[in-house]
């Protein structure tokens, strides 16, 4: 369970937060003044903070310093009024995930804590500051984590992807990074970003697949309070936050045609203005995009502006599958089995040889994000010191003893396992869970992991494809 801590001194704000907070699914702790909250961080692990910018004692300013100080890892936000808002951005650029003002509403809340805790698990996976080596895992195995992206290993695939970034990072060039869903393209965006002049200033994703098109021009340029229906507080956009620092845009080619002219003018011209505002503001953002769609192809279609795919196209790397990086596999696996034990305070040291085998010559639809899961789920699961087949979920095990094991069913080769493997072929709610599995990854694969098309191929709502996916570690 994630774990939230609240520092703010009106003692009825942290009283709401904690309870919705907590009717959420989060392990949440409050205190009401710097000092308590310090004491607090001294004496849990905690996943995300967040904080009031005015307290009794101190103030966001000081607060965010001495938590990325001595908690590097864990994720600020800051909340603050209107008056603080200029404040907020600036504190935003010394490292805090975000700012919500008050008045307080439950959705922003939500999804901006939602979105804050999702990068904080994807910068430990990037970056791995102090992550110790279990066992003294292999030569080839520290390298892969020392190399400070998860999704590098020892492939041809992955020591090309590392000379691309190596050649691209010292610019300012615009990249396009090409590649299938959980290939791990905001990883290497995040790796360009570091390794880049601007690593000290902001690194700025955005899902640009989960925008509609009314949101999408507030979401990148922000609107001024009044503006329009609804926006009852300043935003600051997406172009803003990332001003000094990078701008990654994933899922580039679901934005509307109009959406697209209006970036082009921003990207040309590199200034944004806000919704409802007239005044205009400088933009120093490199921009870095990410697509598993064929964008020339959307070009021809009329889908996708020509002009924008060339501004974006100064520099693009192409992401493999993770089947076409075997020599990858287990020293990902063993990666994420690393962070698997210290996030679970587990110590699974190997993986068996029949799991070894499995990972080797299951196809990964769901890429290196699918074996993520799949090895922290397992983790979760063994009681002893190896992960066997029995942790994994049926849709691999399942598949690979069908393969491996159904021959010599009948031959004298019969184990618990596999037959505990073939008990569950004919089991009803397993072959409809198998046929459902199927059919998502098969259109999927029809639309090139477009989640859009595949929803409506599908005829369900995106919301409820992304919930599919997740049960089947496609997401």
């Amino acid at each position: 369970m994630k774990k939230i801590l609240i520092i703010d001194d009106e003692v009825n704000v942290a009283l709401l937060l904690s309870k919705f907070l907590t009717r959420n699914g989060f392990d949440v702790q409050t205190a009401s003044n710097g000092i308590a909250g310090m004491e607090c961080l001294k004496n849990g692990d905690f996943n995300l903070v967040l904080c009031d910018f005015r307290l009794e004692d101190t103030d966001g300013r000081e607060m965010l310093k001495n938590i990325k100080i001595q908690y590097p890892k864990t994720g600020v936000i800051i909340i603050t009024g209107y008056s603080d808002i200029k404040m907020a951005v600036e504190l935003i650029k010394m490292g805090a995930y975000d700012y919500i003002t008050k008045p307080l509403y439950p959705d922003e809340i939500l999804n901006t804590v939602n979105k804050a805790i999702e990068t904080q698990y994807a910068l430990l996976e990037a970056v791995h500051d102090g992550v110790p080596i279990v066992n003294n895992k292999s030569k080839e195995h520290k390298k892969a984590v020392q190399s400070g992206e998860f999704v590098f290993g020892n492939s041809r695939a992955s020591k090309e992807i590392i000379r691309q970034i190596d050649l691209v990072a010292p610019t300012n060039y615009s990249v396009i990074i090409i590649g299938d869903s959980g290939t791990g393209k905001e990883a290497v965006a995040k790796s360009i970003h570091m390794s880049s002049p601007r690593h000290n200033h902001p690194f700025v994703a955005m899902d640009c697949g989960s925008l509609t098109k009314e949101l999408a021009a507030s979401e990148f340029f922000g609107h001024e309070k009044g503006s329009f229906t609804g926006a009852l507080y300043t935003k600051i956009g997406h172009f803003e936050m990332a001003n000094g620092g990078t701008l990654f845009l994933d899922e580039v080619g679901n934005l509307s045609y109009d959406i697209q002219a209006a970036l082009l003018r921003t990207v040309q011209e590199r200034k944004v203005k806000r919704i409802g505002s007239t005044r205009e503001i400088d933009l120093d953002v490199r921009i870095i995009v990410a697509t598993n769609e064929n964008l020339q192809e959307s070009i021809q279609k009329g889908r996708f502006r020509e002009d924008l795919y060339h501004r974006f196209n100064e520099f693009s790397i192409y992401m493999p599958p993770l089947r076409e990086r075997g020599n990858d596999i287990m020293l990902l696996a063993e990666h994420f089995l690393l962070i698997a034990n210290q996030e679970l305070t587990r110590n699974v040291t190997s993986f068996s040889p029949e799991v070894v085998e499995c990972f080797m010559n299951y196809r990964w639809p769901g890429n290196i994000r699918e074996l993520k899961n799949i090895v922290r789920r397992a983790t979760l699961l063994t009681e002893g010191n190896e992960i066997m087949m029995k942790a994994l979920p049926l849709e691999i095990s399942n598949r690979m003893m069908a393969f491996d094991y159904s021959p010599n069913i009948g031959n004298g080769s019969v184990t618990p396992e596999n037959m505990e493997a073939k008990e569950n072929r004919h089991d009803l709610k397993n072959a409809a869970q198998e046929a459902e599995y199927e059919t998502i990854l098969q259109v999927l694969k029809e639309v090139n992991f477009n989640k859009t098309k595949a929803a409506e191929i599908l005829k369900i709502d995106r919301k409820t494809l992304y919930n599919k996916m997740k049960a089947i570690n496609l997401k």
